[in-house]
């Protein structure tokens, strides 16, 4: 199997994990924010397993998988030749790295958080809030590193007349929708993550046209 085809399966896997975390989080996952800190730590350790399982698809996994598309990628493109696709590579290991720090951080983060709470469920709710904040801040709630990537992607795609005109003009939209991300708005999350999974299965099927 070429390189540019093994990507294209990546690519296509990683809009399915993005599916998994929507569905997750927008149909199981009801965390009651508002609630007493017993409802809490009950919660949390009602649904440790399933936490764990999910958060370790949608960000370890889809960090190990986003490697070889952004591998994958960055030969099709040849980035050697192409400057701009060489800083987004570069874009796109850092965005590796946030997305797998994260999914351990969040997943470690919670079996310390339950651990806690036998002696000290004020303070281990407290830890709960940082542990958010840092899996939201480098995983989840700010996208400018994974919109960077996309955005100078396709502007390399666009240099290169790689790929179509509209997957290309698509990924510079979907780029700039997670650039847009630092200002801390879901709504901009959302569209980022539902607009990224129609880019990834598309760029999936070109990848599997991109024979080397």
């Amino acid at each position: 199997m070429t390189i540019s085809r093994f990507s294209g399966i990546a690519s296509i896997a990683l809009a399915l994990i993005y599916l998994v975390g929507f569905v997750y989080f927008g149909g199981f996952w009801t965390y009651p924010a508002t609630g007493s800190i017993d409802e809490k730590i009950s919660y949390l350790n009602n649904n440790q397993l399933s936490y764990t399982l999910v958060y370790l698809t949608i960000y370890v996994v889809f960090g190990v998988v986003l490697a070889v598309l952004v591998a994958g990628v960055h030969d099709v493109l040849d980035a050697a030749k192409n400057k701009v696709m060489l800083v987004s590579s570069m874009f796109g290991v850092i965005w590796v790295g946030m997305v797998i720090a994260a999914g351990m951080i969040g997943t470690m983060g919670l079996d310390i958080v339950l651990n806690v709470a036998l002696n000290d469920p004020v303070n281990a709710i407290n830890i709960w809030q940082v542990v958010a904040l840092i899996t939201q801040s480098i995983g989840g709630g700010n996208e400018l590193v994974g919109g960077l990537w996309v955005l100078l992607l396709s502007i390399a795609a666009l240099r290169n007349h790689s790929f179509t005109k509209p997957l290309n003009y698509l990924g510079c939209l979907v780029g700039l929708t997670g650039i847009s991300t630092v200002y801390p708005a879901d709504v901009l999350t959302m569209v980022f993550g539902l607009s990224q999974i129609v880019w990834f299965v598309w760029l999936g099927v070109a990848m599997f046209k991109a024979i080397r």
